[in-house]
């Protein structure tokens, strides 16, 4: 019997846009990462190409679940373009991004597996974007593969990751919310539905079908050690300039 293991990501940039229900000119983003954002994500590091339905699909099968640390901001933003053959005007598109959002994202599933995309994090085959090319990580993304353990309680785990200046900021919140896949047997009455389930990534037949999503909140775990609060803030020189002129 395989072993079952936790690969954890912190998803943190200046935008992020994870996109589940875009049509047309509008192209909305939802509050917190889609799986199939974080298994485009994994793909891209893994070298797996769109169309390679066979390599995405034990990717798509990992249980996935993801920690509101920073809940950010939701902007508007408006975007023109011409075709790329007849040069004429495209319509004017409508896009939505998550500003200074930061998030914990996990997959659980087989060890080897989870080892293989840990590896690829660190040497990724192609760039990684957080939801949309446009959008890129402002940190290395791989936080560790826990193993032989269980989403809900890596979730739990894992220390608070929100940037240092919304720290300095921001109350510690009593809790932070999950969204997470149901696990084996748990019942799904109090679970909401989202068509977020992989099942192509292929541009010609791009497909999704639904997916469960039960939301719950954990304790605010302590803050990661020596890590973004301790990190060089740029804007810290401005948080002194407007206490003084308070």
């Amino acid at each position: 019997m395989s072993r079952t293991s936790v690969l954890v990501l912190r998803l943190a940039g200046p935008l992020q846009s994870w996109g589940a229900s875009s049509r047309f000119t509008r192209r909305t983003t939802e509050s917190a990462p889609t799986k199939s954002g974080v298994v485009g994500l994994l793909a891209a590091a893994a070298g797996i190409e769109r169309g390679d339905d066979a390599r995405l699909n034990p990717l798509a099968a990992l249980r996935f679940g993801v920690r509101i640390d920073q809940p950010g901001t939701r902007i508007r933003d408006f975007h023109t373009a011409h075709h790329g053959v007849t040069g004429t005007s495209m319509p004017l598109s409508e896009r939505f991004y998550l500003a200074d959002a930061v998030f914990v994202a996990a997959v659980e599933g087989d060890h080897t597996l989870l080892t293989g995309l840990r590896d690829a994090l660190r040497a990724p085959a192609y760039p990684l974007c957080l939801g949309r090319r446009s959008c890129p990580p402002c940190e290395p993304v791989c936080l560790g593969l826990y193993e032989d353990a269980r989403l809900e309680d890596v979730l739990a785990g894992v220390p608070w990751q929100a940037s240092a200046w919304y720290r300095r900021r921001h109350r510690t919140p009593q809790t932070l919310t999950v969204l997470r896949e149901t696990a084996a047997g748990e019942p799904a009455t109090a679970a909401d539905v989202l068509r977020d389930q992989p099942v192509s990534f292929d541009a010609a037949h791009r497909r999704h079908t639904l997916r469960t999503v039960v939301t719950a909140p954990v304790p605010t775990p302590i803050p990661a050690g020596g890590g973004p609060r301790d990190a060089h803030d740029p804007f810290a020189a401005l948080d002194v300039l407007e206490d003084e002129s308070a």
